[in-house]
């Protein structure tokens, strides 16, 4: 019964930042379950998953009240996301875990490098319409959907840095338009890992309850932060998940 409050308390922690970073909580699930609880990679992307899809419907709906998102938009995204991480996924199940744990690190570090280019980059004003259409969303979609099978994440932290420095788009929109690509993708992988074993049902279960009390806050909270707080806050959020793994390493 402790063990289980336990999980519930820390799938709380993990919803609110996955609210706050429209990511779903993946990233800092996944190092924290082989860090804290010895779960191999597989095993930790599996059950983080659990936790995941829950907390990405239910953001992906709080990030809509608050500013509609394009379905024309959603739909390019979440197509070639869906697709592109069942292929992902599926790569990802018959790969060894240190290899994935190495592969995990170096994305991470990937993303924290992209997100201080675009912070201290030149920055353009962000617009209410995008400045590409479904052709690029969709390739958007397939390769972050590829990454988020890959790595048990959503691609949801692929997306959002393309969708604010490539497409023009706000943190906030960048970040629903990324639930909305992670919400298919995130699934898929899910029902992949669980059929190759790879998932701690108990433990995944106690984490979903957890973030589904805790996310709206998180969402809350992003719309309250300036737009480069938040950013800035994405970024150490990244570099904090990949120096956790690479102590498991």
């Amino acid at each position: 019964m402790l063990d289980w409050v336990g999980y519930v308390a820390f799938g709380a922690a993990l919803g609110t930042l996955g609210g706050l970073f429209g990511i779903g909580g993946g990233l800092i699930a996944i190092p924290a379950l082989g860090l804290l609880f010895g779960l191999d990679q597989q095993l930790a992307q599996g059950t983080a998953l659990v936790m995941v899809v829950p907390n990405v419907l239910l953001a992906l709906w709080r990030y809509h009240q608050r500013n509609r998102i394009d379905h024309r938009h959603a739909v390019a995204l979440g197509i070639a996301g869906l697709v592109c991480a069942w292929l992902g996924s599926l790569w990802a199940v018959g790969l060894d875990g240190a290899v994935m744990r190495k592969g995990f690190i170096g994305f991470l570090l990937f993303l924290v490098l992209t997100n201080l280019v675009r912070m201290f980059g030149h920055q353009t004003p962000p617009s209410q319409a995008l400045k590409h259409g479904w052709p690029w969303l969709a390739a958007l979609g397939g390769l972050a959907g590829l990454a988020g099978g890959l790595f048990g994440v959503g691609g949801a932290v692929v997306a959002t840095p393309v969708l604010t420095a490539v497409f023009g788009a706000s943190q906030v929109v960048a970040q629903g338009l990324s639930l909305a690509l992670a919400a298919p993708s995130t699934g898929i992988t899910l029902v992949t890992y669980a059929l190759h074993g790879h998932v701690n049902w108990p433990m995944g279960l106690a984490m979903a309850v957890g973030g589904l009390l805790s996310i709206s806050w998180g969402v809350k909270l992003a719309y309250a932060l300036p737009e480069r707080v938040l950013r800035a806050a994405f970024c150490g959020f990244l570099l904090l998940c990949a120096l956790m793994l690479a102590m498991k390493v």
